[in-house]
């Protein structure tokens, strides 16, 4: 999957970058045999970066390892300016491949950010980081994509009257058509 379209001279960080870094971002690693530019421990905040630095921010398959969730989208959304975006890609907690890494920390479903969207929140005391969401979609194994299930489980980013369907999937059907990859896009509201 490719990253939303970025324009110009725009500024990118690619958090927990490894090997793979985005293509002209500025890369962030703990790990020294990594790509990255900046060596800086994760789940060590703040991050070596000023407020608003960046205009787009990337964090493919980082955050299920990190220790404090919210700190960590905090700290992505400190770091990206006002109108800016964050990306993140995460396994869905019902990937059977999540429990091959022993350093996985955290799962995640379709509404785990639900806490950094304004009038999504269960619980609204846990932060002030307000998030704007443009995409949030689950990949599934080639089966369910190929006989459609994917397309139906994904449907409410056509149309939000559609929602009902994600929703009886991640409740109920979850665990049997399994969940592969979830990605997210939101714009900082600051």
């Amino acid at each position: 999957m490719d990253s939303i379209e970025t324009q110009g001279a725009e500024r990118i960080l690619d958090v927990g970058c490894g090997n793979n870094k985005v293509e002209g971002a500025v890369g962030l690693d703990n790990n020294p045999k990594t790509s990255a530019d900046v060596i800086h421990d994760l789940g060590d905040v703040p991050y070596p970066f000023t407020d608003s630095e960046f205009d787009h921010v990337v964090s493919r398959h980082v955050i299920e390892h990190v220790p404090d969730v919210i700190a960590f989208v905090e700290e992505l959304y400190r770091v990206t300016r006002n109108g800016g975006t964050i990306e993140i890609l995460t396994p869905h907690y019902t990937n059977a491949d999540w429990a091959n890494d022993p350093t996985h920390r955290n799962h995640f479903n379709s509404y785990s950010f639900n806490t950094f969207v304004s009038g999504r929140q269960v619980f609204d005391f846990y932060t002030d980081v307000r998030l704007r969401p443009v995409l949030a979609t689950v990949s599934l194994a080639n089966l369910w994509r190929a006989i459609g299930i994917e397309f139906l489980v994904n449907l409410d980013e056509k149309s939000p009257r559609f929602r009902f369907i994600r929703k009886f999937w991640e409740q109920y059907l979850s665990y049997i058509i399994r969940g592969k990859e979830l990605r997210f896009i939101f714009i900082v509201d600051k």
